[in-house]
């Protein structure tokens, strides 16, 4: 993702302006805050914001009702999207991504000053880290407890329990850290969403594009009838127009049998020509479409899935062979291991 990021405002141009973040101190979203603060410099002096009670919800509240900027975390690569950030992005009423970036993720495990590792039973932190350490809660013992922040863990332990939490916390907190990078895959990463008031949007992204030329967009579909060959056809629409879809999704209409939305991350702007074009197809068509992120991007090669990174099990072929030598080479499983991976 891109690492340097431009944007401009057309308010509080002359004085320091607000952005919130899920806190407290020490938070890995207040680390992407120090990020944002640190490369933003168009946008002059930033003051760090963190919300009250730790509550994603009261970050929405500061940009749709205070027209304050926010930060807040999107997608992590061992635990894939945060489920909901992203609702709250679909439903927001005046609420828009202008910009992404990361941050490496590293969890170490600490406890209070006066207590020792052997005398835990429980482990608490972010579901996230708690999913992406649990190889070493298990080693241990211990059981797990979440809390709405990895620094709020650190900040509200007590004896008895281990938080895991970024290695700014230890210090920031006064804990004891009993061990480093306990996560179960190295290389972990976070990619983080700045927020911006939708009414105000079109300021940032035009400064953007005055700098970059190379952006990506996230993109919500909800298709206003169901059946067979729906969710195809929008994805005819999305290849037709030749945008290169990077990501896919669906969340349910919340208390709604078999309605889903469809969220698409596509390597193009809204103003390009083939993307608004696509755009406008499916809104001919009677479907709902709605820009839910558009920022600066990278757009790199195509990355490639080695076999050492596929799942265990699975019947996988080369794909560059002739549909000769791809009959030829499923005919050559093992037919136990055909009918157990194809449920033949």
């Amino acid at each position: 993702m891109n690492s340097n990021i431009v944007m401009n405002s057309n308010k509080n141009s002359n004085s320091s302006r607000k952005l919130c973040y899920l806190g407290p101190e020490g938070s890995f979203t207040h680390q992407a805050a120090l990020k944002v603060k640190e490369q933003c410099k168009s946008l002059g002096a930033l003051r760090l914001i963190p919300t009250a009670c730790e509550n994603i919800r009261n970050i929405a509240s500061k940009i749709e009702d205070c027209h304050d900027l926010g930060i807040i975390a999107w997608e992590n690569n061992i635990e894939g999207v945060v489920i909901p950030n992203l609702d709250l992005l679909i439903d927001a009423k005046n609420m828009v991504g202008i910009a992404r970036l990361g941050v490496d993720i590293s969890f170490d495990a600490v406890v209070c000053k006066s207590d020792s590792i052997e005398n835990c039973s429980t482990i608490v932190a972010h579901p996230h880290a708690l999913a992406q350490c649990r190889k070493f809660a298990q080693k241990r013992g211990l059981k797990e407890k979440t809390a709405s922040s990895n620094a709020a863990a650190c900040r509200d332990l007590v004896n008895g329990e281990v938080a895991l939490c970024p290695k700014i916390c230890a210090d920031l907190y006064n804990r004891q850290i009993v061990s480093e990078a306990v996560e179960d895959f190295s290389g972990a990463r976070t990619e983080f969403l700045v927020l911006a008031p939708r009414d105000e949007a079109l300021s940032f992204v035009n400064m953007q594009r005055e700098s970059y030329s190379s952006f990506s967009s996230i993109i919500a579909f909800i298709p206003r009838s169901t059946g067979a060959g729906v969710l195809a056809n929008l994805l005819d629409v999305v290849r037709d127009h030749g945008l290169n879809m990077t990501s896919f999704m669906s969340r349910p209409i919340k208390g709604q049998d078999g309605l889903y939305s469809f969220i698409a991350t596509v390597d193009a702007a809204p103003w390009d020509s083939t993307c608004k074009a696509m755009i406008q197809e499916v809104v001919e068509h009677g479907d709902w479409v709605r820009v839910l992120a558009v920022y600066p991007s990278d757009n790199q090669d195509n990355p490639v899935m080695n076999d050492w990174m596929l799942p265990n099990g699975g019947v996988c072929v080369d794909a560059s062979s002739s549909s000769s030598d791809t009959s030829s080479a499923l005919s050559a499983l093992n037919v136990m291991r055909a009918e157990r991976e194809l449920l033949w």
